[in-house]
């Protein structure tokens, strides 16, 4: 029986990917690897650690013993120093050297960076097929003309496909915030209790230039080029608050695209993918309810409402460090994380299989058009020979009584019908009609979706091409 809560981005929503970066597993790994690439340093750099010690940690790094790590942290109140004895349990030649000179933000915070940097990749991965398949979409898409709108009132033409393009600007921003934030990212290195590096220099007998070699040798030995060049006993926190604000900018172009998809939906223009034996509502069996966007824009203000917390956590950080940042960052960060991606798989999902209905957008448009199209209708007319502002005025009353129509009536717009009966207007239904082609209305929609993706898409995913062809299968 499951008597116990469990996050729902386990059971629902998140990767098994993701899921796994914030496992403990990928945690208490990684702190070993940490104090294996600490060992190996130390040793290159004179320390007397011997080549049994490091080898007998290597062969240890898994599997991990929780409930010895459970029983020790219980005695010691500090999950560390629970795991250094675990560890040397497992590896008891090494025991005496782990963790030599370091404190506990040593593996705490360099695994931090470590997992973020690789959850940051795994995100941008996602985003980069989200873009692909959008790209596929808006080429599809790029000359069918669909009504704008402003203030969500009917507005001048655009294109299915151009209206794409702004979808995918917003995430191509993100895209950028993130590559921009894993480039940043920087190690805390081996820096010490209060980020002085004091224990270290008294392991190399003051020697500068060893402690130095030792804070880029740790990171080049994990996988990290970068180190914070000061730290206290931390990495700053600030980086936490990049981090998470590359994230609610993803989540809130996210929600921006997904709130349009649902308000198309109801318009029946455009729907997301609705399998078969889908069910919209447990009463009314007609429904298609857009139920994988609305879960994006539900998930998008979670992350959005959690990249307050390490603003908050860094500005009330004291001098060197304190410990309120850690309850916190257990959270806000995986679960940050957790959220992006599941919003992620959803928008894989929905991109790669969105359905137009182009004639409700054929239809929605004959609507609107002839009180759009007026304009012409004018300029036309006088070429004909006739008075600018006769024209003004003749059009201006028929579009009252075809508003009048549609509105109170709830009849068809024949606007077109009421301008080539009136003789006042020398044109006839045949060169009205020309008037009203949707695509002369839609100005440079389909060249500036074909010259926007091939200048900013294209580069990024032929940058990227290793890393298409992802799918995604919602769970529920």
């Amino acid at each position: 029986m499951n008597n116990t809560y469990d996050t729902p981005f386990k059971e629902r929503y998140a990767s098994r990917e993701m899921l796994a970066l914030f496992s403990p597993d990928k945690k208490f790994t990684t702190w070993r690897k940490l104090w294996i690439a600490l060992a190996e340093a130390e040793q290159e750099l004179g320390l007397p650690i011997t080549d049994a010690q490091i080898q007998q940690m290597k062969e240890n790094i898994s599997p991990i013993d929780y409930d010895y790590a459970r029983t020790m942290e219980k005695k010691f109140r500090h999950d560390v120093m629970a795991h250094v004895h675990t560890y040397g349990c497992a590896a008891p030649e090494a025991m005496p050297i782990i963790h030599l000179g370091a404190t506990s933000c040593f593996v705490g915070d360099n695994a931090d960076i470590l997992i973020m940097h690789e959850a940051l990749s795994v995100v941008h991965a996602k985003l980069v097929n989200v873009l692909n398949n959008l790209k596929k979409f808006a080429l599809q898409y790029k000359d069918l003309p669909t009504l704008g709108f402003t203030h969500f009132q009917p507005a001048q033409l655009t294109t299915v496909g151009k209206r794409a393009t702004l979808w995918m600007q917003d995430l191509l921003m993100d895209l950028e915030n993130i590559e921009f934030t894993m480039q940043s990212l920087m190690l805390l290195g081996t820096k010490g209790t209060t980020g002085t590096q004091a224990s270290f220099m008294s392991l190399f007998n003051n020697d500068h230039e060893k402690v130095k070699a030792l804070d880029t040798l740790v990171a080049k030995k994990i996988g990290f080029s970068r180190v914070q060049p000061v730290s206290g006993q931390t990495y700053s926190r600030k980086q936490d608050s990049r981090v998470l604000a590359s994230l609610a900018g993803v989540a809130e172009s996210a929600h921006k695209f997904a709130n349009d998809i649902r308000l198309l939906a109801h318009l029946k223009e455009i729907e997301e993918p609705f399998e078969s034996t889908q069910i919209g509502s447990s009463a009314m069996a007609y429904k298609r309810n857009p139920m994988r966007s609305e879960r994006v824009c539900s998930i998008s203000r979670y992350v959005i409402s959690l990249s307050a917390n390490p603003y908050y956590t860094h500005s009330t950080q004291w001098f060197e460090r304190t410990l309120d940042d850690s309850a916190n960052r257990r959270m806000s960060i995986p679960e940050a994380f957790l959220g992006i991606d599941s919003i992620m798989e959803l928008l894989i999902n929905i991109s790669d299989g969105l359905v137009v209905y182009d004639k409700i957008i054929a239809k929605r448009i004959a609507g609107e058009l002839p009180f759009m199209a007026t304009e012409n209708v004018i300029m036309e007319a006088v070429k004909q020979g006739a008075d600018r502002q006769d024209m003004h005025e003749r059009i201006r009353v028929h579009s009252i009584e075809a508003a009048k129509r549609v509105k109170q009536e709830g009849l068809d717009n024949n606007m077109m019908e009421l301008m080539a009966a009136d003789d006042s207007i020398p044109l006839s239904a045949s060169q009205i009609a020309t008037l009203l082609d949707p695509k002369d209305y839609v100005g440079r929609s389909p060249a500036q979706t074909a010259e926007f993706v091939a200048e900013y898409i294209d580069p990024v995913l032929e940058k990227n091409k290793n890393i298409l062809g992802k799918s995604a299968d919602i769970k529920v």
